[in-house]
């Protein structure tokens, strides 16, 4: 069942999306070289903590962090950890959920660790780019298939895949609710979109194959090749007004 929003309950939403946000950019001002993803995830939760909010992800099935973070191949939900320590050249995925008055921000980002390749560089930007060619399609009347279709299709004619093992979700006062947003589909099909919606959407992008794998750690989901991988993620709201992106901070982030 699809949880529509009222306007007060989109208002303490977009603060659940400000928090999260916000976390982002505490990570991506401290990403360097030398930096464990252990140091990442405890700044991330005390920024979160300290705006009186929860980290979505803390014990979340039992996962021990309170962000997922993810290196180069690794597509989602890297675990946290002392002895990963970023280099020069890794791109980071860094996913960040915040429950703040009963609802629930989620939002990622792709990070480079100082300069990194042509290609890598093409990746993050080809990935952020699906998603806003993506969220063009979220209007009243317009279809579910229509976003994960627009996602798709700019992934393809860059010569990249979109990985189909996991999706984009509806969200609010659980982390994940219906209806599922597939980051590709037929346009014109699927749940028709109307005010009220609020959608995490999420195009990962594989420079390889679609194909993923996870590892024995139970969390942690890597490209099957060993290709490089993106990720990209907002919370957004459909209104009576039209889009509103509930995590996004800074419009060049």
């Amino acid at each position: 069942m699809i949880q529509l929003k009222n306007q007060l309950q989109l208002k303490d939403m977009k603060e659940a999306g400000r928090i999260t946000g916000e976390a982002l950019l505490v990570a991506r001002d401290h990403i360097r070289e030398g930096i464990s993803t252990y140091e990442l995830d405890m700044l991330i939760r005390r920024h979160i903590e300290s705006c009186g909010a929860k980290p979505s992800f803390l014990g979340y099935h039992g996962f021990p962090g309170s962000a997922c973070i993810s290196i180069n191949d690794e597509v989602i939900h890297g675990i946290p950890s002392k002895k990963r320590i970023l280099r020069e050249g890794d791109i980071v995925k860094v996913d960040v959920g915040a429950f703040y008055k009963g609802f629930h921000g989620d939002a990622a980002r792709t990070i480079p660790v100082g300069r990194v390749s042509d290609e890598a560089q093409k990746l993050i930007d080809v990935t952020r780019n699906s998603f806003f060619s993506g969220i063009e399609q979220m209007k009243a009347g317009n279809r579910i298939g229509d976003i994960g279709h627009a996602i798709d299709s700019l992934v393809v004619a860059n010569g990249f895949s979109t990985v189909k093992e996991y999706i984009g979700h509806g969200i609010g006062t659980e982390l994940h609710q219906s209806p599922d947003v597939p980051n590709y589909g037929t346009a014109g099909r699927g749940t028709r979109l109307c005010a009220g919606m609020t959608l995490a959407i999420e195009p990962m992008v594989n420079v390889g194959g679609a194909a993923v794998r996870q590892l024995n750690d139970g969390w942690t989901v890597k490209t099957a090749d060993g290709s490089l991988s993106a990720h990209y993620e907002n919370t957004v709201a459909l209104t009576s007004e039209g889009l509103v992106i509930m995590t996004l901070i800074e419009s060049d982030f």
